[in-house]
């Protein structure tokens, strides 16, 4: 009998500390003002569109050439950036002047990058209208690359429809990416950047933003629309 008084004297302590602990939960100062639905539910009012509108939008319209940015925009390729910082130079973003890391980066190390899926909507239905694809990327140039043929693969883009991947460096004030879009007569460009949009804009073609993940290495984040830009939703993966 003594044994019983004894445990149900410590269920009880138990039970009576367990509520002394759900007591002071409820009544210490919330780690943050919490939210409401209308703050949740808020949207930045820029220029947001599917792929399906876009697509609806050339309705009617020629095959042409179009043209896409590579980093952020069809490829996820941050962990091949951060392996080249991390081994050409860990304390800053000299890495990026490095001829070797160049060398590393066009040659093999995209077989760490992922496809983004907004990349692979886009593509097929480029594609599927008939239009030619071209990549247009900032990379500095290497006397070889292995690019093109992992945007072909990962991307599935016929040979008649796929051109070779155009290095167009990045020189300081100087956005190379403009006599290129005009060279090969692109009427819409995809990116990520400010630099990529304004491109677009100084040839009078149509620049359509495509949002940079938020763990990109790549940083700080644009803005996205701040340009009044079209921004296709969903596009940071």
């Amino acid at each position: 009998m003594r044994k019983i008084t004894l445990a149900l004297s410590a269920i009880a302590l138990v039970i009576g500390l367990n509520h002394s602990v759900q007591a002071k939960i409820s009544t210490d100062t919330p780690l943050n003002a919490g939210v409401t639905v209308a703050q949740l539910a808020h949207q930045m009012p820029i220029h947001w569109v599917s792929v399906e509108q876009i697509e609806n939008s050339l309705q009617g319209i020629p095959a042409m050439a179009v043209g896409f940015d590579i980093d952020d925009t069809v490829l996820f390729s941050s962990p091949g950036f951060y392996r080249g910082q991390k081994e050409y130079s860990p304390q800053d973003q000299s890495y990026l002047k490095n001829p070797e890391f160049w060398e590393k980066m066009n040659n093999g190390w995209d077989s760490f990058s992922m496809p983004k899926q907004v990349g692979k909507d886009l593509i097929a239905m480029h594609l599927k209208r008939g239009d030619s694809i071209y990549f247009i990327t900032g990379r500095s140039p290497t006397k070889t690359e292995t690019v093109t043929e992992t945007l072909r693969d990962d991307f599935s883009i016929p040979a008649a429809s796929m051109n070779s991947v155009i290095f167009a460096g990045d020189l300081p004030g100087q956005n190379t990416k403009v006599n290129w879009i005009k060279d090969k007569k692109i009427k819409i460009y995809y990116g990520d950047s400010d630099g990529d949009i304004n491109a677009a804009r100084d040839v009078g073609i149509r620049g359509i933003r495509v949002l940079r993940a938020s763990n990109s290495s790549y940083q700080p984040l644009p803005k996205a629309g701040a340009l009044g830009e079209e921004v296709i939703v969903n596009s940071e993966y």
